[in-house]
């Protein structure tokens, strides 16, 4: 039979990884009596991605391996017009603890799973390497026609809170504003929103800027003002003094600009394209100030994900306290847990620690500042407002939510890490995200909001996945 095989990747990851996920994959297909068309080597940019739409990727059966992170432009591309079943294959993270994130191949793979969806296509999901025996029979059964699906969790349908709790958060909700920072990332299809359904449904408003506009104020921050606020951040985290000063006074000045413009428009949270232009163009990463402007009282998602800072509003009106927008990253299904991360902009009130919530260097641009600490313990939810594609649904949006308990553990991967044991059976909890193209960010809490997000989502009309 044959098998389209397309392997993404980008040259931030670890590509050598990468490239022997890739060889090994083609080698497990072929024992298994495929016959494998795939391009000579990863797809990571434009012109690769270019070379390989002239392939006969056209089969029955297409298998999307992201050897790496790639962000959805290429499934997109790729395969948004094919008839062939997707199956979408994310490989495992190594590495000691306290490393970057190698791979964060799974997220890739949440990320393509949305925007498939967008575009009509169902797929299917499959986590772990090459040599595993779980991954050989999956396989096998894509291949033959079976289900390679390790199916779904139960649904849960909880108690609910009473209304007039709800009607009090969504009366608070009405009038904020959402400060929104440039445009979504290229193939970050969840961080595309609708203004007029935030709206309809909360009352929210967006106010928009360029990313270039924002640059200009911070450059023109007065250097007694950004020094103050660096001494400031000196003063709440001793380690920042281990940053490169030049860098560490710049995220000082982003901090300022972003406390100005808040103020100045009244907003209530904002979302902010945090890359590539603040590493490439300002010579820093902006986690640090993001994490500070959290820890302020204003929410602030990154990514330019909009409905993920109305999510974060969202859940604060309904009495979450402070939250984090997280991606998923990592699957032990045998211990039962995913562990939850991003890349630093964590409020350092969320730390194990928050004394000595340390603050680094970003773990893949090598520039500070961004946080570099383990997320607090306890029990946790973990909830996303994001887009809904079903013509049935008047809404327009949909809701996921689902809980566990964040165990005390190291800091796995650097930036800001939860290791989360899953209510819901961890590996069947992975499929049904990614099976159903919910977003690769999702906000989490830690405090059970549960019964009010269900009462919200009855009230709205906003149907609610819930595992």
């Amino acid at each position: 039979m044959k098998v389209a095989l397309i392997p993404v990747a980008r040259p931030t990851f670890d590509v050598a990884s990468a490239e022997r996920s890739f060889d090994q994959a083609k080698q497990l297909l072929a024992s298994l009596g495929a016959d494998v068309i795939a391009p000579s080597k990863l797809v990571m940019t434009p012109d690769e991605t270019e070379s390989a739409s002239k392939m006969d990727i056209d089969q029955e059966r297409i298998i999307y391996l992201n050897a790496s992170f790639a962000d959805a432009s290429p499934a997109i591309s790729l395969l948004g017009s094919k008839k062939g079943e997707v199956l979408l294959w994310s490989v495992r993270e190594f590495g000691e603890v306290g490393e970057r994130l190698h791979l964060n191949s799974m997220c890739g793979s949440n990320l393509a799973a949305h925007a498939l969806r967008t575009v009509g296509k169902k797929i299917t999901h499959l986590h772990g390497n090459p040599d595993e025996q779980a991954v050989k029979e999956r396989l096998t059964d894509f291949l033959t026609g079976k289900s390679a699906d390790v199916g779904t969790p139960p649904r849960v349908n909880g108690e609910r809170a009473e209304l007039g709790k709800v009607q009090s958060a969504l009366d608070q909700l009405a009038g904020s504003k959402i400060g929104a920072i440039g445009d979504a990332p290229n193939g970050f299809t969840p961080c595309t929103y609708d203004p007029e359904l935030l709206k309809k449904h909360f009352g929210l408003s967006v106010i928009t800027r360029e990313i270039g506009n924002l640059f200009d104020e911070v450059k023109q921050v007065p250097d007694n003002r950004s020094e103050a606020e660096y001494q400031s951040a000196l003063s709440a985290q001793p380690s920042l003094e281990k940053v490169p000063a030049e860098q560490a006074r710049t995220n000082a000045k982003v901090r300022t600009a972003l406390a100005d413009w808040i103020g100045s428009h009244d907003l209530d949270a904002i979302a902010m394209r945090c890359w590539p232009e603040f590493p490439t163009d300002l010579g820093a990463c902006p986690c640090g100030a993001m994490g500070r402007t959290a820890t302020s009282g204003t929410p602030a998602a990154c990514e330019r994900d909009v409905y993920g800072a109305a999510t974060m509003l969202i859940l604060q009106a309904l009495g979450s306290g402070t939250n984090y927008l997280v991606d998923t990253v990592d699957l032990d299904e045998k211990e039962g847990i995913i562990r939850i991360w991003h890349c630093g902009s964590a409020s350092t009130e969320l730390a194990a620690d928050p004394k000595n919530a340390t603050q680094w260097l970003h773990c893949n641009r090598k520039l500070g500042v961004a946080g570099n600490f383990a997320l607090k313990p306890g029990p946790v939810v973990l909830v996303r407002l994001d887009s809904d594609t079903d013509p049935g649904n008047a809404s327009k949006l949909r809701l996921v939510m689902t809980s566990g308990e964040s165990l005390p553990a190291p800091n796995r991967f650097q930036g800001n890490t939860a290791t989360v044991r899953t209510s819901a059976p961890a590996r069947q909890l992975i499929n049904a995200l990614i099976s159903n193209g919910f977003p690769h960010h999702t906000v989490v809490s830690w405090r059970d909001i549960r019964p009010e997000v269900r009462t919200l989502a009855d009230h709205l009309g906003i149907p609610l996945m819930e595992w």
